[in-house]
């Protein structure tokens, strides 16, 4: 008996024809900014209130570390000082705002599980139903360490709204809103921290203990009207499809489109989704969380958790002293408060002109900027720190607080932004969530060791570099600019799919690169296979010239691994049908459709022909 064809079984079990792929894929390439705009007026607004959740973590951040420069908080939890002033110790600093990272992590691991099985509307419901008790523990605190155990139980929920918010912003945007909606989650870090400065500020006069109370019992506002709007929410199409539940993404797309557009096709939409899914399906067995740190997922991980950290390595620990940072550069407490609250309206700034440089010069570009400019400033600010511990006034003080300012804008301009646009585009859409999870945990440990040091850097009863602590940041930078200018990719203008051939492309090239050094050793002579290869694909690179120029950089560099793969009829018909036959054959591929000829098949709308990553059953 024959055997049936890959393509007659992907028909039968009623997959998405290449076509319907293909013109998905074009239209989300074609899909101009205003457009997508009055097409996903609804998903912006559902993805707008999902982000908003992550208020609350900014406002904790910044209100821990903002009430250790508030003088009643610090006379009701402090210790008196040989100066006169009551202050708290550096390793209780580090304690308190260390208590919510290690919740974090715990909350990051069980949203990588929990969005998986319940989805992100349900397990977002669950945190926020959780946040309300836990505020209580910190309003009613009564020591420093009930304060702690509140900080860590109530980060086990903030934790489980970072993988929600951002991957469910990348699931329901188009391509061209993905950069906005997805760096629209650090503009709400921003304002609860912005709000947290404002509030602590307004609280400054007043007498203990609601001076450091009424901040806490600020929090209170922000559970119940997004606990509503979760329950209201649509479920993202992208989890829908992981789950099987065809008809519900079709209905979810529906739910997050308008009816304005007569060019969006629902069902190629959602037949893109599936498309994209099932490829991801035949290179995985499985989507634990180990499945993160293998083969192709591995280099992905890594440039999530890349991505993450350079928040910390950019100085956001530093930012989020700034209340104590100006108050140790000289400035009174009132002068300090108020420079807090200006960094974070900056920030804010930052964020939303990031929105107008993405969309020119792209994602890595902005990165490298970022961390290049970065070095720069702190290194300057701990030159001035140095001439204000000899010789202070008020200029060096002011000047110090100036750069701070300024560093603000770079950081949230660029590597805050463009960040958490590049963590959710990077992994793939069946580990998102838990690659997103571990990445953020990640991001969680250098946070925990950032905020152990740098109230050692500030504090006068410790190591009190004061503004001196600008060299050990422009040092970081620079050491994150080395690693991202390796590392870092560009994402800018890619689907889904085209990402995951991005990555399968890399993992390729990679091996291509440990043969050559193998020199044609180890087992099966797996160098010379790989070199045997790879000069097979550098064959048909050359008679791709007129392709597309991102997958002719790619052949050029090694092995060509297709997940939906588009050529021009012109450049495909060049070959001949052996070295079709052949590379097709080099990752098991089976081609779908060639040019017109009545034996290839059929050729896709656009008149291209079209190579899907579908294992071949015949020999």
């Amino acid at each position: 008996m024959e055997k049936q064809s890959c393509h007659e079984k992907f028909i039968e079990q009623g997959q998405p024809l290449m076509a319907e792929v293909e013109d998905a894929t074009n239209h989300e390439h074609e899909l101009k900014l205003l457009e997508a705009v009055r097409l996903y007026p609804k998903a912006v607004a559902w993805s707008v209130m999902m982000s908003t959740a992550l208020v609350m973590d900014g406002y904790d951040l910044k209100l821990i570390g903002s009430l250790f420069a508030q003088p009643a908080f610090n006379e009701a939890y402090g210790e008196l000082r040989t100066n006169g002033k009551y202050q708290i110790s550096a390793p209780w600093q580090s304690g308190l705002n260390n208590g919510s990272n290690v919740g974090q992590i715990i909350g990051l691991m069980l949203s990588g599980y929990v969005v998986e099985r319940i989805g992100f509307r349900f397990t977002m419901m669950i945190a926020l139903s959780v946040v309300i008790p836990l505020i209580f523990i910190q309003f009613f605190a009564s020591s420093l360490g009930v304060l702690a155990v509140g900080q860590v139980l109530i980060g086990i929920p903030l934790g489980m709204f970072q993988t929600v918010t951002c991957v469910y912003a990348m699931e329901v945007m188009p391509t061209c809103l993905r950069a906005y909606l997805t760096s629209y989650v650090n503009l709400c870090w921003l304002f609860g921290q912005l709000i947290a400065s404002g509030v602590l500020r307004g609280t400054l006069q007043l007498s203990a203990p609601w001076a450091y109370r009424a901040p806490f019992a600020v929090q209170f506002f922000w559970p119940l009207p997004l606990l509503i709007g979760a329950f209201l929410a649509p479920e993202s199409p992208w989890w829908l499809v992981r789950q099987r539940r065809i008809d519900e993404a079709k209905l979810s797309v529906k739910r997050l489109t308008s009816k304005t557009s007569v060019n969006f096709d629902l069902d190629k939409h959602v037949a893109l989704i599936r498309a994209t899914t099932e490829h991801e399906r035949r290179l995985k067995d499985e989507t634990h969380f180990a499945t993160c740190f293998k083969s192709t997922d591995l280099r992905r991980t890594i440039i999530v958790i890349g991505c993450y950290c350079m928040q910390v390595i950019s100085g956001s620990t530093l930012r989020a002293y700034a209340t104590y940072f100006f108050q140790q550069a000289g400035l009174a407490t009132n002068q300090a408060f108020n420079m807090s609250m200006v960094v974070y309206a900056i920030g804010i700034a930052g964020v939303v002109s990031s929105w107008f440089f993405m969309f020119r010069v792209g994602r890595r570009t902005l990165f490298l900027i970022g961390l290049s400019c970065l070095t720069v400033v702190y290194c300057i600010i701990g030159a001035l720190g140095i001439a204000q511990a000899s010789h202070p006034s008020p200029g060096q003080a002011w000047g110090i607080g100036a750069l701070l300012l300024l560093s603000s804008y770079v950081a949230n301009s660029t590597i805050g932004a463009v960040s958490y646009t590049l963590v959710s585009e990077m992994p793939s859409s069946l580990l998102r969530s838990k690659t997103v999870a571990i990445a953020r945990g990640s991001y969680a440990v250098i946070n925990i060791g950032a905020n152990v040091i740098t109230p050692y850097m500030l504090n006068s009863t410790a190591w009190n570099w004061q503004a001196q602590a600008g060299w050990f940041w422009g040092g970081a930078c620079g050491l994150g600019l080395v690693f991202s200018y390796f590392v870092i990719p560009e994402s800018k203008n890619r689907t889904v799919a085209e990402l995951d051939l991005l990555a399968e492309v890399a993992d390729a090239v990679a091996k291509v690169r440990e043969g050559q050094a193998a020199g044609g050793g180890g087992a099966g002579g797996i160098g010379q296979e790989l070199r045997a290869l790879r000069e097979e694909a550098e064959t048909w690179s050359n008679r791709m010239k007129q392709a597309s120029e991102d997958y002719t950089a790619a052949c050029s560099k090694g092995i060509m691994s297709m997940a939906l793969f588009t050529l021009d009829n012109e450049n495909w018909t060049t070959l001949t049908a052996d070295e079709k036959r052949r590379i097709t054959r080099i990752h098991g591929l089976e081609l779908k459709t060639t040019e017109r000829d009545p034996a290839a098949g059929q050729v896709g709308s656009s008149g291209r022909a079209v190579v899907a990553a579908a294992p071949s059953t015949a020999e």
